[in-house]
C-alpha cells in the first residue's frame, strides 16, 4: 500500500533549542539591519504611493497584447525600468504606470509613450496620481496592516493564553519589519503589491505559529512536569514535517510565479519568498524560544480546558 513520501521522519529528535540563544542574535542583527536601511536608504515608492501617470491604450485589431513587447519599446526611450504594465482582457486594453521624471513633463512623456506605440495601439487617455492621494494610500496601508495584526492578537490571546498573543505580535511584526528591509536593501518598487505581499505573508506566519502553539498546549497538557524546552523542542519536531511541506510547496508555487509570472510580479513574488523563508524560521528560532522568557505556567493551560469543558 502507497504511504506517500514523507520529507521529515516521523520522530525526530532535534533539540532547536539548544542554539536558541545564537538564533536570537542572528535574528536580532537581521532587525537591527532592516531599521538602519529603511532609517539610511528608505524605500523607493512606486506610482500607488508617489504619484505619477497613468495611460490607457486599446490594441488595435488583429493585434495581440504583448506586454514584453510593450516594455522593449518603451525601453527605447528609457520608460521601461520603472514602468508598471497591466493588461485589461475584457476591453483589449493596456494600463501603463510611470512615475514623474524630474526632467520631463507629464505631456512629455505621454507623448513619447504615443510615438513609440502608435503603429499597435490607440490611446485613450491619461490620468495624473498626484503624491496627496499617494499620502492617503500609504496611511490607509498602514491602518490595515495594524488593524489585521490586532485582529490576530486578539485572537491569540482569546485562544491561548495572553503569553502567546503578545508573542504572535512580535514575532508577526518581525517578519514585517524585515520584509521592508529586504524592499530597502535591493531598492524594490513599494506599491500596493508590497503591501499585499506583506499582508499575505503575516497571515501565513501566523497560521505556522497557531499550529505550533496549538502542539505547545496539547504537550503542555500531557507533559505536566517535563521541563519548558524539552515540551517546545518536542512541539517543534511533531509539527516540523507540516511545516516543512506547507512552506516547501508554498515557495515552490512562488518560485515559478517569479520566473514565469512577467516583470511585474518579480518584486511582489522575490518579496514572498523572503517571507516565507522568514516567517518559517522564526517561528521556530524567534517565536518559540522567547515562551521561554515569558513566564508561562504549564498548569494554566490545562486548567482554563478543564474550566471550559466541565459539565454545568
Amino acid at each position: 500500500m502507497f504511504r506517500g513520501i514523507k520529507l521529515i521522519p516521523a520522530n525526530t529528535k532535534i533539540d532547536f533549542m539548544r542554539i536558541h540563544k545564537a538564533a536570537l542574535v542572528f535574528f536580532g542583527f537581521i532587525l537591527f539591519a532592516s531599521f538602519a536601511l529603511f532609517a539610511t536608504k528608505g524605500l523607493k515608492f512606486g506610482i500607488d504611493f508617489d504619484g505619477g501617470i497613468v495611460i490607457q491604450m486599446r490594441s488595435k485589431q488583429g493585434i495581440t497584447i504583448d506586454i514584453a513587447d510593450i516594455r522593449a519599446q518603451l525601453a527605447k526611450v528609457g520608460l521601461a525600468e520603472s514602468a508598471s504594465i497591466q493588461k485589461i482582457e475584457q476591453k483589449d486594453d493596456v494600463l501603463i504606470r510611470l512615475p514623474v521624471i524630474d526632467n520631463k513633463t507629464q505631456d512629455v512623456i505621454v507623448n513619447e509613450v504615443r510615438q513609440i506605440l502608435n503603429q499597435q495601439y490607440d490611446y485613450l487617455g491619461s490620468e495624473f496620481i498626484g503624491p496627496k492621494v499617494g499620502a492617503e494610500l500609504v496611511q490607509t496601508a498602514i491602518l490595515a496592516l495594524i488593524m489585521a495584526l490586532l485582529g490576530i492578537c486578539l485572537y491569540i490571546w482569546f485562544r491561548y493564553e495572553w503569553q502567546f498573543g503578545v508573542n504572535a505580535i512580535t514575532t508577526i511584526l518581525y517578519d514585517c519589519v524585515t520584509m521592508v528591509g529586504l524592499y530597502s536593501l535591493l531598492g524594490l518598487e513599494f506599491d500596493l503589491n508590497a503591501v499585499a505581499a506583506i499582508l499575505t505573508i503575516a497571515g501565513y506566519s501566523m497560521n505556522d505559529k497557531v499550529v505550533l502553539y496549538d502542539r505547545v498546549k496539547d504537550e503542555m497538557k500531557r507533559y505536566k512536569k517535563m521541563p519548558l524546552v524539552d515540551i517546545l523542542n518536542l512541539s517543534i519536531n511533531r509539527t516540523l514535517s507540516r511545516t516543512t511541506m506547507t512552506g516547501g510547496l508554498t515557495l515552490l508555487s512562488v518560485v515559478a510565479l517569479y520566473f514565469f509570472g512577467g516583470k511585474t510580479l518579480e518584486s511582489f513574488s522575490l518579496a514572498l519568498m523572503w517571507g516565507i523563508v522568514i516567517g518559517t524560521s522564526s517561528t521556530i528560532y524567534v517565536g518559540t524560544p522567547i515562551l521561554l522568557y515569558m513566564g508561562i505556567r504549564k498548569g494554566q493551560a490545562a486548567k482554563a480546558d478543564f474550566e471550559v469543558s466541565a459539565p454545568t
